[in-house]
C-alpha cells in the first residue's frame, strides 16, 4: 500500500478577502492537522501489521524490535537496576528464520562444521530461539554493533577446546557479517593448526579477537599436540605458551574446557614430579588416580592467576563457559559409523535426563569462579572493580539440542549420488553447525558484557 500524503485544503473566501482567525488559508487548525496526520499513519501501520506479507512486516520492524530488546536487556540486567535475567534456564521455542544470519563458507569456519556447505539436507535446526524460563525475560537476536561497543577498544580471547573454537568461529562469523574486519593471522596453514590460532581485528570498535587453542587450557604435551599419540601429559601449573605470551594485552577473555580431561592424562606438578592420573598408560599405574575434577579446577586457576596478574593493571573480564555435552547414540566399540545423532529437532523440557558428569562439570565451573571472585574482588560486575569473573551457563541449552551438530555432514556430501561412502559416514556430534545453536552462547555473552558496562 503506498505512503499516505496529507495536502491541506485552501478555503477561497469570496470575492478575495482572506478568512479570518489565527489559521488564514486553512480549512483545519495545525492541531487538527496534526491529529489526521497520526491518523492515517495509525492506519499505515495497522495495515501493514494485517495484512503486508510477513517478510514485509519483518523487514519493517526488526530493527524497532532489536533497538527495544537491547535497551530493555541491558537496562533489566544491570546489578541494583531490576532484575537480572536467568538465561541458564528455558527452552527453544520455534522462531522460523532466527539462526539464519551468516554464511559460514565465507568467514573462514572449519569445514566439518559448515553443514549447509557438506550438503545436509534438513535446516529445521536453525528455525528456534532460546527462550529465558524466568517471566518478562527475553534474549535479544545478536547484535555486532552491541557486541563491538561493549568491548570497545579491547582484546576479547577465546581459549580452550574445540568446543571454545565452535563459540569463537560463531562469534567472529556474527561480526565479519556485519562489520569491516581484518585477518590478522591464522596458524600455519596446515590442518588443524590453520583454525587453532586466529586472529581478526575490526578496526571501527578498535576490538581483537583471538582464538588460543588449547584443550587443557595449561601446557600440554602428546595427543593434543599429535593426533598420533595416545595419550597426554599435562602440566596444571604451567600456563599454554601461545596465550601466556600475549595474557598482558588480553582483556576480555573466555574459557572453555572439560573434554579432554574426560579423556584423561598424567598431570604433572613442576617439571617432572607426577602428582597424579586418570586413564593413563599402564606405566603410570602405581601413581595416584586423580579422576578429572581436580585437574580441572587446578587448571582453571593456574590459568585465571596467570590472566590477572599479566600486564600493566586495568580491568579484566574472565567469562567461564559451562560444559556442552555431546550427543552421541549407538554402540561404536561395534562399529563407528554407528555412532550417531540423528534427531531433527530440539529435546522438550524433561525428555531427556541429564548426565551426572554434565552437572557435575557444569558445578565444577561454578565453585571456580565463586572461589576465584572471594579472592580476586567484586567479579560480579557492580561497584566497578577492576575484575570481573563471570559464568556463561550454556549447558542446559546445549544439551538440548541434539539436532544441531553436523553428523555425517561433518564431511562433504556423504550420500553423494545415491551412494554410500563408509568413509563419510562417521559423525560430529558435539560440535554445533554454523550457524547453529551455537550462536545463542554468544548472544549470552553479549548481555553479560553490557551488564558490567
Amino acid at each position: 500500500m503506498g505512503a499516505y500524503h496529507y495536502q491541506p485544503v485552501v478555503y477561497h473566501h469570496p470575492h478575495n478577502q482572506k478568512p479570518s482567525g489565527k489559521n488564514p488559508g486553512y480549512f483545519v487548525s495545525k492541531h487538527a492537522c496534526a491529529w489526521l496526520g497520526c491518523g492515517f499513519l495509525s492506519l499505515a501501520l495497522l495495515h501493514l501489521l494485517c495484512c503486508a506479507p510477513t517478510a514485509t512486516r519483518q523487514a519493517a520492524f526488526s530493527p524497532l524490535r532489536q533497538y527495544i530488546n537491547n535497551t530493555y536487556s541491558f537496562v533489566s540486567t544491570v546489578p541494583g537496576g531490576g532484575k537480572s535475567c536467568n538465561y541458564s534456564e528455558g527452552s527453544w521455542v520455534w522462531a522460523p528464520g532466527h539462526g539464519r544470519r551468516y554464511n559460514a563458507t565465507n568467514c573462514n569456519v572449519k569445514e566439518s562444521h559448515d553443514c549447509i556447505r557438506n550438503g545436509r539436507p534438513d535446516t529445521g535446526y536453525l528455525d528456534w530461539r532460546w527462550q529465558p524460563a524466568a517471566a518478562g525475560c527475553t534474549l535479544p537476536a545478536f547484535d555486532a554493533g552491541s557486541f563491538l561497543a561493549a568491548v570497545r577498544g579491547k582484546h576479547v580471547a577465546f581459549i580452550g577446546d574445540s568446543m571454545a573454537r565452535n563459540q569463537a568461529q560463531s562469534l567472529i562469523c556474527l561480526l565479519t557479517a556485519a562489520f569491516p574486519h581484518r585477518l590478522v593471522y591464522r596458524g600455519t596453514g596446515a590442518y588443524p593448526d590453520k583454525y587453532n590460532y586466529w586472529r581478526y581485528e575490526f578496526p571501527s570498535h578498535g576490538v581483537t579477537v583471538s582464538f588460543y587453542w588449547t584443550p587443557f587450557l595449561v601446557r600440554a604435551e602428546g595427543k593434543s599436540v599429535d593426533d598420533g599419540l595416545r595419550h597426554n601429559y599435562v602440566h596444571l601449573d604451567e600456563p599454554h605458551g601461545r596465550w601466556a605470551a600475549d595474557a598482558g594485552t588480553i582483556d576480555v577473555a573466555v574459557l572453555a574446557a572439560g573434554h579432554w580431561f574426560l579423556n584423561g592424562a598424567v598431570y604433572y606438578n613442576g617439571s617432572a614430579e607426577v602428582v597424579g592420573v586418570h586413564n593413563a598408560p599402564p606405566e603410570f599405574a602405581n601413581h595416584t588416580l586423580v579422576g578429572y575434577a581436580w585437574p580441572l579446577r587446578a587448571a582453571y586457576r593456574s590459568t585465571m592467576e596467570r590472566l590477572l596478574t599479566s600486564g600493566r593493571p586495568r580491568a579484566k573480564t574472565l567469562v567461564l563457559a559451562t560444559f556442552s555435552p555431546s550427543h552421541f547414540e549407538g554402540k561404536p566399540a561395534e562399529n563407528p559409523t554407528s555412532w550417531v545423532c540423528t534427531n531433527t529437532e530440539p529435546y522438550r523440557e524433561g525428555e531427556k535426563e541429564m548426565a551426572w558428569v554434565v552437572k557435575d562439570t557444569r558445578g565444577i565451573v561454578y565453585d571456580v569462579v565463586d572461589a576465584a571472585r572471594a579472592r580476586y574482588g567484586d567479579g560480579g560486575g557492580g561497584g566497578g572493580g577492576a575484575v570481573r569473573i563471570e559464568v556463561l551457563d550454556v549447558t542446559k541449552l546445549a544439551s538440548m539440542r541434539p539436532d544441531g551438530h553436523p553428523g555425517v555432514y561433518m564431511n562433504r556430501d556423504p550420500f553423494a549420488n545415491g551412494g554410500v561412502d563408509e568413509q563419510k559416514l562417521v559423525s560430529d556430534c558435539l560440535h554445533f553447525c554454523l550457524p547453529g545453536p551455537v550462536d545463542t552462547f554468544n548472544e549470552i555473552l553479549v548481555q553479560l558484557l553490557k551488564r558490567g558496562r
